[in-house]
């Protein structure tokens, strides 16, 4: 193995001072998990707490470590990989295009790009679409079209916004700024003029909406907050209210959009159109992709130059979205949503009724599904324990147990999540 070439007599004393990494980059072919491990632990930074194994593929429902040991999915990278893992269609659009065209900026259209966005557009019910890379990013992308749209109109006091306890927006400072959990900003600061209020209360929402207000933010199923549904009626009061205040109406459909409610997306059914909405995550099933989808009015809220992204739109990501899209289509994943998640639901509604010593009870829609146990007991204290039991699941706030897995489970498969989620929780002594 050869190693690095010495210092020349051109290279300065600072240059060789500054130098004080290793000679030589040694990288094994063969190194096992605890190898892995012990590289991940000392290189990549601590901001995340992961689960100690090393994930290296998977297929549908189910991912391998680097071990071979098999654990069923049913997170999706936190309803994320929508079409599960591997999924050949997928797969072969992302090859395809990658050998054909990745990026070339948004100082130029891309085919991919202007086809994803009529595609999703006519899905969603909405006029245009600005392409991203995250859900945070998209409501940032939220939080400047408001306030910029007022500004245009003249209307420079409307900066304030209206966001709900326990939301969950994102980590960008804007999108940290609208989230509800203050834990989320600490040591960060805000962005100033942003008020909480509680999650489904219409009358808050009145007495808040003043001439500054610039715009409300919801999601359709408070997602991180516990896999909460907005009661019914909300969103439309949510519009009414709005509209006679003159504010617009954003939803955050990060989590909830792309067929996870068993819907395209979670406003539809509700009886209101919003002004704009932030997608992401189930988009690109796996390929990072957001965007912001408005109406036609705000069309002229963002002129050019106010608002970009490098890699945002690119032909790759495009792509993979526009798979992902058809791969639901013709897999009918969006009823199937619906069908799966109500037997998902009578299922954890049994295994609260077998434990209400741990259990609550069970809510959600489709499959963005929750668990909801008792006070004193902390989700995340039981998330290994069913992973030495083969099912990998994620918290939602405190003490909800998230069930958000591809959307191309079997009602089988959730069985085999359930009844692995019972036989822990009949070992958890009451709190």
């Amino acid at each position: 193995m050869s190693t690095a070439a010495p210092l020349t007599t051109a290279t300065s004393t600072a240059s060789a001072t500054r130098s004080r990494g290793p000679s030589r980059v040694v990288v094994s072919p063969d190194m096992s998990q605890k190898d892995l491990l012990d590289t991940a632990a000392r290189r990549l930074y601590p901001n995340y707490r992961p689960a100690p194994m090393v994930l290296a593929r998977g297929q549908g429902c189910e991912l391998f470590d680097v071990d071979g040991r098999r654990w069923l999915d049913l997170a999706a990278g936190v309803a994320v990989c929508s079409v599960g893992h591997g999924h050949p269609e997928l797969v072969r659009t992302i090859t395809e295009q990658a050998a054909k065209l990745m990026h070339v900026s948004n100082y130029f259209y891309n085919e991919e790009n202007i086809r994803l966005a009529d595609e999703l557009c006519a899905r969603a019910e909405l006029d245009r679409a600005m392409f991203c890379n995250s859900g945070a990013e998209a409501n940032e992308a939220l939080f400047k079209l408001a306030r910029r749209h007022h500004y245009g109109r003249g209307d420079k006091g409307r900066t304030r916004f209206i966001a709900f306890d326990n939301a969950f927006h994102g980590r960008t400072m804007g999108a940290v700024s609208l989230t509800g959990t203050p834990k989320y900003r600490e040591g960060f600061g805000e962005v100033a003029g942003v008020t909480h209020v509680a999650y489904g209360d219409i009358d808050a929402v009145k007495r808040e909406l003043g001439p500054d207000v610039a715009a409300v933010i919801a999601e359709p199923v408070q997602g991180e907050g516990g896999v909460l549904p907005a009661p019914k009626g909300f969103l439309l009061a949510l519009r009414e209210a709005c509209d006679a205040a003159g504010a617009l109406l954003l939803l955050d459909e990060v989590q909830t959009g792309v067929g996870r409610l068993g819907r395209w997306f979670g406003f539809h059914e509700s009886g209101m159109r919003p002004d704009a909405i932030a997608v992401a995550k189930g988009l690109g099933g796996g390929f990072p992709v957001g965007a912001m989808l408005c109406t036609e009015a705000l069309a002229g809220a963002l002129p050019p130059g106010t608002h970009g992204t490098t890699f945002g739109g690119n032909p790759l990501a495009s792509a993979a979205a526009r798979a992902v899209l058809r791969i639901i289509d013709e897999e009918g994943l969006v009823a199937a949503a619906k069908k799966k998640g109500e037997h998902l639901s009578a299922e954890l509604r049994a295994v609260a009724e077998a434990l209400p010593n741990v259990c609550e009870g069970e809510r959600g829609e489709g499959l963005l599904r929750g668990l909801v146990l008792k006070k004193g007991l902390v989700v995340r204290d039981l998330l290994p324990k069913l992973a030495e039991n083969g099912v990998l699941l994620t918290a939602a706030g405190e003490r909800v147990l998230r069930f958000s897995p591809p959307l191309v489970v079997s009602e089988a498969e959730l069985s085999e999540g359930v009844a692995a989620v019972r036989k822990v929780l009949a070992d958890v002594p009451p709190p």
